[in-house]
């Protein structure tokens, strides 16, 4: 049960930063965008908006993978 446990959750660590990197991806125009059409038509914004979207999936999935497999390395040695 322990096993299965991990990997239900596992996949769901891994999962769960693409739907919220979708949401800031979508919502990022919103939050930082100004209402600026040529800004946010630039390389810079682009480049602030990829790189804001990948930091935060990235922390997540550390956090989630993290927190998933906490302890279990001791368990299988």
């Amino acid at each position: 049960m322990d096993t299965t446990l991990t990997i239900i959750l596992g996949i769901v660590a891994m999962l769960l930063p693409l739907v919220v990197g979708r949401l800031v991806w979508k919502r990022f125009d919103k939050w930082f965008g100004r209402n600026d059409q040529a800004y946010m038509d630039s390389l810079e914004y682009f480049l602030k908006k990829i790189g804001f979207t990948a930091l935060v999936a990235f922390i997540l999935l550390w956090v989630g993978i993290s927190l998933v497999f906490n302890g279990n390395g001791a368990a299988l040695a």
